[in-house]
């Protein structure tokens, strides 16, 4: 969940370097730090805290190389701390390591490298990485060109866990040498200098021309050379891969905050993503070769992920239900491969992740492939893991994403597989075609509707100002709009970090209700017309308890119920009900991003959160 980038080239590259990380913040913001080769000595600079402490330390002004490696850092072993920062070196401070990822052995292997002498400063796993490259560096009695490649392939053959490394040497003063496991990084390619990230928006201004690395595929980088070795160190060749991404779409432009510009262009994002998908009344995924023969033969389709992807998965579970008359489960990602699921041939496992990078997420797919099952990824991210590793793919048009919290990923997942579901029932004749166009004609409508909620969201500051100071907040729904309720609690609580919950308005009286009492906050969420009755009755017991109540109406709904009694009503227009999810979470992040700026908080940083989660 660490960020890293790296630079080799002729211009200074502390200023790149810093500029990367800075853009890949939202990737850990525990400590920073650089690293450059100064002729042919390794020269470190880092501190706890945010990147931008290390603009203004004097050790970071008196840096000149044009080589070098950097990071940002989310804690996994060892507390934030300057010491527990990277770059880590090994004890004789020949080799510098940047490290995203785990070491899962990484007590045998500091246990091994102490009987050999060698020494630790720090409490993290990353530290015995350059030192286990040392080791086997100073035990290779060959000294040809390929000695310090083949002290990294040895050292990356004894560790367990995941890891993406850009290392330097004093023996390779103009080298770098990166390689990957299970976290991802990508090459950017330029004229005489080449860049290294975790990410593509870090490195997207300098260049858009990216190679993308398998597992254990190894490089070793020059200012004009890039190399590349398979697992036994053969020479391979790559093609790279050219990002249509706009760098201007990586940065904030007039707003003062990621987060706000992103649900700000969600209209386009929709809209983007329809267009791809789309065209003259026509849903076209022919290119996933799905035929009317395999869909029929399907038992059942596991939608699999975390977090607010698995929101999406459950806001178009009825949908693929209803419409294409297939059994539809959706599973934590965390939680699927622990409990042997029950997948065959006849399931189709869709896996949705806005990075493509999500661990626990590939690790699920990873297990279903080896369960027969066809694999479907979903990713904003073209060529990231998940998108490599699925045997078919289809991409969301959200644009780069950098807020943690996720927005307009979300509302593109929801409509992208809102597509999805329509060609299958097309496919499949499960639908009626009539119900099918009214369908696509709403989803055309959704971005103009979207624009329509953006403008007039006034009254959603002034709910915010009144809810800042809660401790405990509850949303309730039922059908598709629990779901709803399930991802605006996650938006409340993780950016704002007031106690938040979402319960299905029917359960409420098996034990919930017992939380409520005078003055506790409760948003409801009703555009469902056919239920509107039973959950409105469900607020007005809480209302009866003391409760303040929110309400998110559609407006069809809002014609049918008396609002009279509700504290606050939040109005969205009307639209197909498979598709109310995406027009009634739009005010419900616009009150979590509020709520966050009231208490002063940084709305695109939460603590303890990154927004690609590369760990298990």
């Amino acid at each position: 969940m660490c960020g890293i980038v790296g630079y080799i080239g002729k211009q200074k590259a502390t200023p790149i370097l810093l500029a990367g990380l800075s853009k890949l913040e939202y990737r850990g913001y525990d400590s920073a730090g650089i690293s450059t080769m100064e002729g042919n000595e390794i020269k470190v600079v880092k501190d706890k805290g945010r990147v931008e402490n290390l603009y203004n330390l004097d050790d970071t002004k008196k840096l000149e190389g044009s080589i070098g490696i950097a990071h940002t850092r989310w804690a996994t072993h060892g507390i934030p701390s300057k010491i527990n920062s990277h770059p880590h070196m090994d004890s004789t401070n020949s080799f510098a390591v940047v490290h995203n990822g785990i070491i899962e052995n990484y007590i045998e292997l500091k246990k091994f490298l102490e009987e050999n002498g060698y020494t630790f400063v720090s409490s993290t796993d990353t530290e015995v990485v350059p030192n286990l490259i040392s080791y086997f560096y100073k035990n290779d009695q060959q000294n040809d060109n390929l000695k310090l490649l083949r002290a990294v392939k040895k050292a990356c053959d004894k560790l367990i866990g995941s890891f993406a490394l850009e290392i330097l040497s004093i023996y390779a003063p103009n080298n770098m040498i990166v390689v990957r496991k299970d976290s991802p990084l990508v090459i950017g390619k330029g004229i005489g200098e080449n860049y290294i990230a975790s990410d593509i928006p870090a490195i997207l201004s300098y260049t858009k021309d990216f190679y993308l690395l398998e597992n254990f595929e190894y490089v070793v980088l020059s200012r004009d050379n890039i190399k590349f070795y398979d697992t036994n160190l053969n020479e391979i060749k790559k093609a790279s891969t050219s990002i249509t991404w706009d760098a201007m779409a990586a940065d904030k432009a007039e707003y003062p905050d990621y987060m706000l510009k992103e649900i700000m262009e969600q209209p386009t994002s929709v809209r983007e993503t329809i267009g791809s998908r789309l065209d003259n009344a026509k849903c076209n995924f022919d290119d996933l070769g799905f035929t009317k023969e395999y869909l029929s033969s399907l038992q059942q389709i596991y939608i699999v992920a975390c977090g607010t992807a698995m929101h999406a998965g459950l806001s178009v579970k009825n949908t693929i239900e209803k419409l294409c008359k297939i059994r539809t489960q959706v599973d934590i990602a965390s939680e699927y491969r622990y409990r042997n699921p029950l997948v065959d041939e006849k399931t189709l496992c869709i896996f949705i992740s806005q990075s493509g990078e999500t661990a626990d997420t590939l690790a699920a797919l990873k297990l279903s492939k080896e369960k027969k099952a066809k694999t479907l990824a979903i990713t904003n991210v073209i060529g990231s893991s998940i998108s490599r590793e699925a045997d078919y793919c289809i991409y969301t048009h959200a644009g780069p994403e950098i807020a943690v919290a996720s927005t307009k990923a979300y509302t593109s997942q929801i409509t992208l597989m809102s597509l999805l579901a329509i060609y299958f029932a097309e496919v499949l004749e499960t639908a009626n075609p009539n119900e099918l166009n009214e369908i696509k004609q709403n989803l055309l409508s959704l971005p103009n509707k979207i624009e329509d909620i953006l403008k007039n969201s006034s009254n959603i500051g002034s709910i915010a100002k009144r809810m800042f100071k809660e401790k405990d907040v509850f949303f309730i729904g039922r059908g598709i709009d629990y779901a709803t309720a399930e991802e605006a609690s996650l938006k409340l609580k993780e950016i704002s970090y007031i106690h938040s919950e979402s319960y299905a308005a029917g359960e409420l009286k098996h034990g919930t209700i017992a939380l409520i009492e005078n003055g506790i906050n409760v948003i409801g969420i009703m555009t469902d017309k056919d239920l509107e009755k039973k959950t409105s009755s469900n607020i007005e017991e809480l209302i009866t308890r003391g409760a303040i109540t929110t309400v998110v109406v559609s407006e069809e709904v809002s014609k049918l119920i008396d609002l009279s009694i509700f504290d606050n009503i939040i109005t969205v227009p009307n639209t197909n009900i498979y598709l109310s999810p995406i027009l009634a979470i739009i005010p419900l992040q616009l009150l979590a991003y509020y709520v966050s700026k009231e208490k002063g908080l940084d709305v695109d940083k939460p603590r303890n959160l990154a927004k690609s989660v590369t760990v298990e």
